[in-house]
């Protein structure tokens, strides 16, 4: 019985603040800002159109001063998805109440 359960495959199903790439540039066509969570190396490797870049381990120290309106929509992305649903918490525990996140990051997606 451990083997089947091992052999499984199992999908995360997409949380309600999670949305996909489409909706992120409908978002961003709507005004939300889109955010690169991961490091300056890699959005200098490459990012999406209009992306800003606040790596994932500055976001408590800097995300007040670079998204200054609570209110202001933000979509968070980063490679895998990881890095990204990690900062949509920590935005919403700064209080930012209009927060997405990029299901399963770049790799899902392009």
């Amino acid at each position: 019985m451990f083997e089947k359960i091992r052999n499984r495959i199992f999908k995360r199903n997409m949380e309600n603040y999670e949305i996909t790439l489409e909706e992120l540039k409908t978002k961003q066509n709507q005004g939300a800002k889109v955010v690169d969570v991961r490091s300056s190396q890699e959005y200098k490797e490459g990012h999406l159109l209009g992306a800003i870049n606040l790596p994932y381990y500055e976001i408590k120290r800097n995300a007040q001063n670079i998204i200054k309106d609570k209110n202001q929509e933000i979509v968070v992305y980063c490679q895998e998805g990881v890095r990204s649903k990690q900062a949509y918490k920590i935005l919403k525990k700064l209080q930012y109440e209009r927060v997405y996140n990029l299901y399963k990051g770049l790799d899902n997606w392009i």
